[in-house]
């Protein structure tokens, strides 16, 4: 895995987890209504996940450790996504295009942190 790719999670991490501050009403959105408490509690719980890990994933010791979590994470926001794809099911075709296009990006998203995942359990292999 390059150094680029870890860079790229790391961007995407941390871009992410900012934006659940910066404009936390698009995400509240997301938020699956069976899910108990607050909408915007959870916002921000996954916007601070999203930043722990990429800090994690940024620094090489725990960089295996964070890609894992990061991989673990994308699984668990699915719903959200699900939920997002519903509700948009009736508006304009190119905001029903994001909604339902999100879906499947799930899948690459979480095989880019399992990749980042295994290249740093190797590169730790080999350090030692």
């Amino acid at each position: 895995m390059s150094d680029r790719a870890t860079r790229g999670l790391v961007a995407l991490l941390a871009g992410m987890g900012t934006a659940h501050f910066l404009a936390p009403r698009q995400f509240d959105a997301l938020i699956p209504r069976w899910l108990p408490g607050r909408a915007r509690t959870w916002t921000h719980g996954s916007g601070v996940a999203e930043l722990a890990c990429a800090a994690a994933v940024a620094h090489p010791r725990t960089r295996r450790t964070g890609a894992l979590a990061a991989a673990g994470l994308i699984v668990a926001v699915f719903p959200g996504n699900v939920k997002m794809a519903w509700d948009w099911r009736k508006r304009s075709l190119p905001l029903r295009a994001v909604a339902y296009g999100r879906l499947p990006i799930q899948g690459p998203l979480f095989l880019w942190a399992l990749r980042v995942a295994r290249a740093a359990g190797t590169a730790s292999e080999k350090r030692a």
